[in-house]
């Protein structure tokens, strides 16, 4: 089952790029919201559509004081080459090793595929999920970007 709004986000640990810090959740605490998306899997269509929905909107993000994390279980030199060719700005995560630990901890591992479901999680600088929406890997998170950006307005 996926963590609920009003619960404590588990910690991550992942990586970014090979030879850069690590992205924790930890680093954010007392300064910065963070928008964690899972998503299943690089270089697909659906994927895509919902990263650059994020790249349009990322600055009402950053006004709202909120770093968006996009993670799947591709291999860091995987994301960083599709967020290249998206032309995206903001983090692209890989949950790869341990294969889908943070996506688990979430409640968003699908067994079956070895892929994270559509997990979206807006944390608050004190680490506890403010907003949160689950879906399957084939259905597009369109209400994604207003109402979390709403929930961040109600903060």
């Amino acid at each position: 089952m996926a963590i609920g709004t009003g619960e404590q986000a588990p910690d991550f640990d992942l990586e970014e790029a090979y030879g850069r810090p690590r992205v924790r959740l930890s680093d954010f605490r007392g300064k910065r919201n963070v928008l964690l998306v899972f998503h299943p899997f690089a270089f697909t269509p659906l994927c895509a559509e919902e990263a650059l929905d994020l790249q349009e909107n990322l600055q009402s993000f950053h006004d709202a004081g909120t770093d968006v994390v996009f993670v799947s279980c591709d291999t860091s030199a995987a994301r960083q080459a599709w967020k290249e060719q998206l032309g995206a700005t903001y983090t692209f995560a890989s949950d790869f090793w341990r294969h889908g630990a943070t996506a688990k901890a979430y409640g968003v591992f699908d067994e079956e595929t070895g892929a994270p479901v559509r997990g979206t999680f807006l944390i608050d600088q004190d680490g506890v999920v403010i907003w949160s929406l689950v879906k399957s890997p084939d259905v597009r998170r369109t209400e994604m970007v207003p109402e979390s950006l709403h929930a961040l307005e109600a903060q």
